[in-house]
């Protein structure tokens, strides 16, 4: 399969896995963006928003014109409040309580982008988790440190194998990255 050069602006190790897992060819180059978004964008369009900052706060890392910067965004929606990384344990344990026995939303914003033209996308993932005790709680948190985690948890953990009941979408993209979309985007970015 013929590629663009895909340059991945992502520290996320678990991103750069999904893509090696795929067979998908990248180069990994992080720029600092500072992700801001507007307090009344509605939550389902907070990722793609942040994906596309970062993809413009990163458009210098392009080296060549053949190289196309593709930058993400992962955030948990519960009740319609956007739960992003935790700041501290209490922050991650009061995070997870509130998932307990509930369904919850990952979206995982998604930008392709050039000098020339971008692509903005977003997978969408419901998952349900059993109900957990506040000792599971304390214990995942403690053992898994889930600090640079979207909702303070990590689909391929402990938390993900054992306690979540269903998921409707994909597992790549609660993990990060909607893989499907991503393939099926760059096929498209390379037929325009």
């Amino acid at each position: 399969m013929k590629y663009p050069t895909i340059i991945l602006a992502s520290k996320s190790p678990r991103r750069s896995y999904l893509l090696e897992q795929a067979a998908i060819p990248f180069t990994v180059r992080t720029a600092d963006v500072e992700e801001i978004y507007p307090d009344d964008l509605p939550a389902l369009e907070v990722a793609p928003y942040l994906a596309k900052l970062k993809a413009k706060g990163s458009l210098h890392l392009l080296e060549t014109e053949d190289e196309v910067l593709l930058t993400a965004d992962s955030v948990v929606i519960i009740d319609g409040v956007i739960y992003g990384k935790p700041k501290d344990r209490a922050e991650a344990i009061a995070t997870i309580e509130k998932m307990s026995g509930r369904m919850h939303t990952v979206v995982t914003g998604c930008c392709l982008m050039n000098r020339q033209r971008e692509m903005v996308f977003s997978g969408v993932s419901d998952v349900y988790f059993n109900e957990l005790s506040r000792s599971e709680i304390e214990w995942y948190v403690d053992e898994c440190q889930p600090f640079d985690k979207a909702g303070a948890y990590g689909i391929q953990e402990w938390i993900g194998l054992a306690k979540i009941r269903k998921i409707v979408g994909t597992y790549p993209n609660i993990m990060g990255l909607p893989v499907d979309l991503v393939y099926e985007h760059l096929m498209a970015w390379m037929k325009e």
